[in-house]
């Protein structure tokens, strides 16, 4: 929906035109050709990296195509959460209670669970208000509501962005 080139269909979309042009190139043996393909195989892979970055600030998120959001509480509550069962863990430890290390390793679980609930809740909600927001937004454009339309912009970009944030940190969490 956004106009500022960092849309993931058109990095699909012009990745697919480079490797076109450039088996294009390899027929005809035009390095010029090979060398256009390059470069904008190169830019698709910059709009596809664009269309999936994300500023984080706490639970606030803001992306390049101007959309924001905030976190699910139960995102920043369960962060919390582990890091006290952490703490709890580590002072247990270090004076040599069970139970200390045991209530800790219980709350760090049940923050786990908690981010894990409200990173879904994100990610499914930031899906279904990106449909709604394209949908909307064709809707306006086909009846010439302007107004709307921008509107229904706002709400697919603002979308974009809490998806986007949510699949960040669910990525962050597989790697570790």
């Amino acid at each position: 929906m956004s106009d500022n080139n960092s849309s993931t269909a058109k990095s699909y979309l012009d990745s697919a035109i480079a490797q076109g042009q450039s088996a294009l190139g390899s027929l005809t043996g035009s390095t010029g050709d090979k060398t256009e393909a390059a470069a904008r195989k190169d830019q698709a892979a910059a709009e596809k990296e664009a269309s999936h970055t994300v500023g984080k600030l706490g639970p606030l998120n803001v992306s390049p195509s101007g959309g924001v959001s905030t976190d699910d509480p139960n995102r920043s509550e369960g962060s919390w959460n582990q890091t006290l069962g952490s703490a709890k863990e580590s002072l247990g430890g270090l004076v040599g209670s069970e139970a200390l290390k045991k209530e800790g390793a219980q709350q760090n679980a049940e923050g786990k669970g908690q981010e894990a609930q409200g990173q879904l809740s994100d990610f499914g909600s930031g899906v279904q208000d990106r449909v709604k927001g394209a949908a909307g937004g064709m809707v306006a454009g086909i009846t010439g509501d302007r107004e709307k339309e921008e509107e229904m912009k706002r709400v697919h970009d603002d979308a974009k962005t809490k998806q986007r944030s949510a699949e960040a940190d669910i990525q962050k969490q597989a790697e570790a």
